[in-house]
């Protein structure tokens, strides 16, 4: 009775071993991310990348920051075993200045269910201008884009429209791309790569969801950690019309 009882103890122990192992589990790049000294307005975004080096699917349940101000996005799809996925954490600087340090929950049903984020920074004046030392200068990420300009053609109000930048970092420390402005506040963006090594070329997507009629231009300032030139202006064009189901909604009226 002994023995039986201990072969099924030992089976026991060996079969929680395996479930504990036939699990998923998240591996973050890195879990703290600095914005340094942003201006204030400046909508800073960066994407924690993460990967599954378990062996069993992982599905991110939920993102939840510490604070309204800063709206996180993440991979809905299921991440099986060696794919990464990312969680992109925004922090809305608008009249908030001063330092910030922020924590992000995730939750997931890996083996360690939840994961803290952290965010942090200080947010400088609107028309901030910091003096480096000419060493920091050399060693300074510099963002380069080969067009500046973008023309959609002709598109519908409301049709959302990606326009893509080529963008290198011909400086020697990594590259970020902190946050877009506009006054349309109607342009979101994403990066190919969540920062860029000395020498690395990525795409600049920038999506834009037009709300007024007739010939657009908008001014679209993109903010990185170069320090020489932290910001770098962008135009994109389009001559918006009338939806389609607009029109035929205004005929039926009619």
């Amino acid at each position: 009775m002994t023995k039986k009882l201990y072969f099924l103890t030992l089976l026991c122990l060996v079969m929680v071993c395996f479930t504990a192992k036939a699990q998923g589990e998240l591996l973050f790049e890195k879990e703290t991310h600095d914005f340094g000294t942003i201006a204030e307005g400046t909508q800073a975004s960066y994407v924690f990348r993460v990967k599954n080096v378990g062996t069993q699917p992982v599905i991110i349940s939920d993102v939840q920051p510490s604070c309204g101000c800063t709206t996180p996005t993440w991979t809905k799809e299921p991440l099986m075993p060696g794919k990464i996925g990312m969680i992109k954490a925004e922090y809305n600087s608008t009249g908030r200045p001063g330092a910030f340090n922020k924590s992000i929950v995730v939750t997931s049903n890996a083996a360690t269910p939840s994961k803290l984020l952290y965010i942090k920074g200080e947010v400088g004046p609107k028309d901030l201008n910091l003096s480096y030392t000419s060493e920091q200068k050399a060693l300074s990420p510099r963002l380069a884009i080969g067009s500046t300009n973008y023309n959609f053609g002709k598109l519908e109000k409301g049709q959302k429209a990606v326009a893509k930048f080529r963008i290198r970092n011909n400086g020697r420390q990594p590259l970020i791309i902190q946050g877009v402005k506009s006054a349309c506040n109607c342009i979101s963006y994403r990066t190919s790569v969540p920062e860029l090594k000395a020498g690395e070329v990525a795409t600049l997507e920038l999506t834009y969801v037009p709300a007024m009629l007739s010939q657009q231009k908008e001014i679209v300032t993109v903010l990185s950690n170069d320090i020489i030139m932290p910001s770098i202006k962008l135009t994109l064009k389009a001559e918006v019309t009338e939806g389609t189901a607009s029109k035929n909604m205004l005929r039926e009226g009619n």
